[in-house]
């Protein structure tokens, strides 16, 4: 024996149901809905041989309601409900009145391209919150395609086929010095001068290492580097404390600069260190991240 076949009511019979319920009269329906009162009559027929039961008792001059139509209301009105509440959660969502963006970036970089940023955004858009993943340059990629995040900040030490990025400011790899360091009065400062000073960088294989020690290789000079760190704001106070000189991304070397450091820009390569929106690829960002990274960009334009 075949069994009946599931009924899966649609939107509009949903409504025309409940109007009809609240009012008791197709007419009042019609108008409420904004249809013919033939139409509101035949949604309420498909909905009665869907559910293979009379769901209103006809009179000359209204409706009445049956025992299955006060137990399927219940039922219809929260349905309704869910649906009203989820286009008004998205409208919101797509208005940028509410919402959550994610970002991955790492400690140095945020507190750099960040600041400025956030508070733009978060004036003009208050109810939307930021949630800063501040973890380290190996763990910046893994982030972003795990979904744990909705972007991120930074530039990936490998070209992966599972981001897409986005250049948001070019920079090129700096010196820092103390401003009595025998460089210090350079206008710029070859590779290969760095032959027989000391140098401070992230440690190998972590952050920007790898392209420094390809660099370095490529301009034939052996660096001795004395102070191997985990983020580049340690380089910097070292430099400022004479501990060596420090290779670092020239957007770093300039943030917090002082009387007593000295920024060159490393030649003979020149190497490019850019800043990048990093995004999972193939997805999509919500209006709310869109927006932060729109803000981002201009803010790193400026």
């Amino acid at each position: 024996m075949n069994e009946p076949r599931a009924f899966h009511p649609t939107l509009r019979q949903l409504r025309a149901f409940a109007a009809v319920y609240q009012l008791r009269k197709l007419s009042a329906a019609a108008q409420q809905l904004s249809l013919t009162q033939s139409a509101v009559s035949v949604l309420i027929r498909q909905m009665e041989d869907g559910l293979g039961t009379r769901l209103f008792d006809r009179t000359t001059r209204s409706l009445h309601a049956t025992p299955a139509a006060q137990e399927a209301i219940v039922v219809a009105e929260r349905i309704l409900r869910d649906v009203d509440s989820l286009g008004t959660g998205l409208r919101e969502l797509t208005a940028l009145r509410r919402g959550r963006v994610s970002v991955a970036v790492t400690p140095t970089l945020g507190e750099i391209v960040l600041p400025a940023a956030l508070r733009r955004f978060a004036q003009d858009h208050p109810d939307i919150h930021v949630a800063i993943d501040d973890c380290a340059p190996d763990q910046f990629v893994a982030r972003v395609v795990s979904g744990q995040v909705d972007f991120g900040i930074g530039t990936p030490e490998q070209s992966a086929a599972d981001v897409d990025t986005r250049t948001l400011r070019r920079d090129h790899l700096a010196l820092v010095l103390r401003h009595d360091h025998p460089l210090a009065r350079q206008r710029r400062v070859r590779w290969a001068q760095l032959d027989g000073h000391a140098v401070i960088t992230v440690r190998p294989g972590y952050g920007i290492r790898p392209l420094i020690d390809a660099t370095a290789a490529r301009a034939g000079v052996a660096l001795n580097v004395v102070n191997e760190v985990a983020f580049l704001s340690t380089a910097l106070w070292m430099a400022d404390c004479g501990l060596g000189a420090a290779i670092v991304p020239a957007a770093y070397a300039a943030h917090g600069l002082h009387a007593e450091r000295t920024v060159l820009p490393l030649s003979g390569p020149r190497v490019s260190r850019d800043v990048a929106l990093v995004t999972k690829r193939g997805r999509s960002l919500s209006p709310a991240a869109q927006r932060l990274a729109e803000v981002l960009a201009d803010s790193l334009r400026g």
